[in-house]
């Protein structure tokens, strides 16, 4: 049972499943079926308790004595489970083929719960979809139960989304919430949003002030004096014009050669930053390019958190290397020797379930230009960590006038090493050679040109989504360097996997916006973020403490039940914090030109309402799309079936009319509608059934 249908068909052609059949291909024993991604969902709050299905705080927190799973509400899915289901249960044997990820397991397993499966399982766990990787994983086929953590930890996180999500999203829409506007609260979501506006209110509260710094020419080279910023002019001034008629003294040249390590291999976050700050890509649209990539056999499983590589693919290296046709140049230096072996590359203690992502050596076709170069990025990086070390040679130069001491530092590239894979994109982008920085000799003077820059201090910086996601991977700290981020990444927040879905949300529910590369919070992410005043629900690092205990669970030290009790607790601490706040606050989510026109005070006419802005009646989750004839709920793969037409009964529905029947559950009177069967036209009203159906009353 694989994922997808592409998957299937790569997996049936190696074991002999050469008959396509309605749903799955079969021969030599086999039957090769998927699921689509997900087949089943954990239960709604309707489907527990028939009153659940009312957005009402008397109702909350809503917590379900035992989670259930459902398959999926949608035509498609529910034929494709049925025939999943009648497979399942007359074979002898299951081999799980799902994405070998925790999202992967879970998607697998909630299928095979659901059509009772009772034969044993086997998984097969791979890297990569080539042949050569199936066949192998098919001859070393896993037992299923070794994977029961791993699926522990995969429905602990759903039910705690669940249990968070649901509850929190309610409470807050509810209590604060204008009208049929959702307040979407989750567990990953809400610290993210609450790092990019707490950025963005350190922007908007920012005072700048000015400052001087106190700067010498001497022998073409520019040096800083130690005094740094200086926050009075007079005292800048009154430095300049001592120093002005005086000589300059070298009391200082020092040289020291040193190594810059070749960067590390890509996990999947590192991806991202990388193909944002190189490439302008977003979080998620990289993650849709390099998934296509491994669909299409030209780099392994992507999902990752690890940039290291098991012993066991050492030996692979050489093959891997001489296959890459397109970057034979930069191949064949390496394949002249032995090929490196660094600690900083493989390291068997930090790889997790998959290794980091590097290139299958099969030669790329059929992609398209923007998967090209995310390949390219993988490539590069995976060539330029056997290349040697860079040399480099560290310069330091201190000097003074009048005991006032200046410093200036360089750096000159000896040996290039690694850097030697990127060197024709340094051309291509035009870089500024590096001035090399003439010697000095202690004791040397000669005249010099003093001057001061007055400068003003700079607020913080805007997220972009490359700074972003490297602040979610450290639960918002800020952390440069790669050992100390290595080890934070149990304590981030989200996964690698879902960190782009995440950021996406919020852009979605009008949370953020962009500016160029800048991530910014829109008034409707502020006011929501100072509307909760529970800190755990906002805070990085407590919510990496759950990602920290989750993965725990993966590695059976840590008790799923203990989990959602601590989230039980806090959900119902959460609800009667809010429950009875004094605070009265209502939140609004208008969109960009709204906030300009209302910034900029201006009197219109009456608002045009876009139906597009509005909750879905039925489910109150869902967002409404326009369609060629109707509008429709957002969720309607999820099962949510409504439907408002533009035309009713002949009658042509207006803006404002569809507004009202959506927001209002019935419209003013309405005149002209067409009586089927016969000429005559009929006045009267629109309104909604208990299903949501539209019914014309008088």
């Amino acid at each position: 049972m694989a994922e997808k249908p592409s998957v299937a068909k790569d997996i049936a052609n190696v074991i002999g499943a050469n008959q396509r059949k309605d749903g799955y291909y079969e021969g030599n024993g086999y039957q090769v079926s998927w699921t689509y991604g997900h087949l089943c969902t954990l239960k709604e709050p309707k489907d527990y308790v028939d009153d659940w299905k009312y957005w009402n705080l008397r109702y909350l927190p809503m917590v379900p004595s035992r989670f259930g799973i459902k398959v999926i509400e949608q035509d498609s899915i529910q034929r494709q489970f049925k025939i999943v289901e009648r497979l399942v249960q007359n074979a002898t044997e299951i081999i799980n083929c799902g994405d070998a990820g925790q999202e992967g397991e879970v998607i697998q397993r909630w299928v095979l719960l659901k059509a009772k499966c009772k034969a044993p399982i086997k998984r097969l766990w791979i890297s990569s979809l080539t042949e050569e990787a199936i066949k192998e994983g098919f001859a070393n086929l896993k037992e299923g139960d070794k994977f029961n953590n791993l699926y522990a930890a995969g429905s602990t996180r759903a039910i705690g989304d669940w249990l968070l999500g649901i509850n929190a999203t309610r409470l807050f829409t509810k209590k604060f919430g204008h009208q049929k506007q959702v307040l979407s609260i989750g567990r990953v979501q809400t610290p993210t949003l609450a790092m990019i506006v707490n950025r963005q209110l350190e922007i908007d509260n920012f005072k700048s002030e000015d400052y001087w710094e106190l700067r010498t020419l001497y022998r073409e080279t520019e040096f800083n004096s130690v005094l740094g910023k200086i926050k009075k002019e007079e005292k800048a001034k009154y430095a300049l014009e001592k120093i002005t008629e005086e000589e300059f003294e070298i009391t200082s040249f020092e040289q020291k050669e040193g190594k810059e390590k070749p960067p590390r291999l890509f996990d999947l976050t590192a991806l991202q930053v990388e193909t944002n700050k190189k490439l302008g890509y977003s979080a998620d649209e990289t993650l849709k390019y390099i998934q296509s990539l491994y669909e299409k056999k030209l780099v392994t499983y992507p999902r990752v958190d690890t940039t290291y590589l098991p012993d066991d693919v050492y030996p692979k290296i050489p093959g891997i290397l001489k296959n890459l046709k397109y970057y034979q140049e930069l191949v064949a230096p390496l394949l002249e020797g032995k090929i490196r072996k660094s600690k900083q590359v493989f390291d068997n203690k930090k790889v997790t379930d998959h290794h980091a992502i590097i290139p299958t050596g099969v030669v790329p076709s059929g992609v398209s230009p923007e998967e090209k170069r995310v390949y390219d990025t993988v490539v590069k990086r995976f060539i330029s960590v056997f290349y040697p070390d860079c040399k480099v040679s560290n310069t330091t130069v201190l000097g003074e006038v009048l005991k006032l001491e200046f410093k200036a530092t360089g750096k000159q590239i000896l040996s290039l090493g690694w850097r030697e894979v990127y060197e024709n994109d340094k051309k291509k982008s035009k870089d500024k050679e590096e001035k090399i920085m003439p010697v000095f000799e202690k004791g040397e003077k000669g005249p010099h040109e003093p001057r001061i820059d007055q400068k003003k201090t700079s607020p913080p910086k805007p997220y972009t989504e490359a700074t972003l996601l490297r602040a979610m991977e450290t639960a918002g700290k800020q952390v440069d360097d790669e050992e100390m981020r290595e080890l934070m990444k149990d304590n981030g927040i989200g996964r690698p996997s879902t960190r782009a879905n995440i950021i996406e949300t919020l852009f979605r529910r009008r949370y953020i916006t962009r500016n160029r590369k800048s991530i910014v919070a829109t008034q409707t992410g502020i006011d929501l973020i100072k509307v909760i005043e529970n800190e755990t629900l906002k805070s990085p690092e407590l919510t990496g403490d759950w990602e920290r205990k989750l993965r725990l669970i993966e590695k059976g030290e840590f008790q799923p039940d203990q989990f959602k009790k601590e989230l039980v607790d806090m959900v119902v601490g959460l609800t009667n914090e809010v429950l009875f706040s004094e605070k009265q606050h209502a939140i609004t989510i208008l969109d960009e030109e709204e906030l300009k026109q209302k910034k900029k005070k201006k009197r219109s006419s009456t608002k045009k309402v876009e139906i597009t802005e509005l909750n879905c009646p039925k489910c109150e989750s869902g967002t409404l799309i326009k369609g060629k004839k109707a509008y429709g709920c957002e969720r309607f793969k999820e099962g949510c079936k409504f439907v408002v037409p533009f035309e009713f009964m002949g009658k042509k529905l207006t803006n404002k009319q569809l507004a009202d029947l959506i927001q209002k559950g019935k419209t003013t009177k309405i005149k002209g509608f067409k009586v089927p069967g016969s000429e005559e036209k009929k006045d009267g009203k629109l309104q909604f059934t208990e299903d949501h159906n539209i019914e014309l009353i008088e």
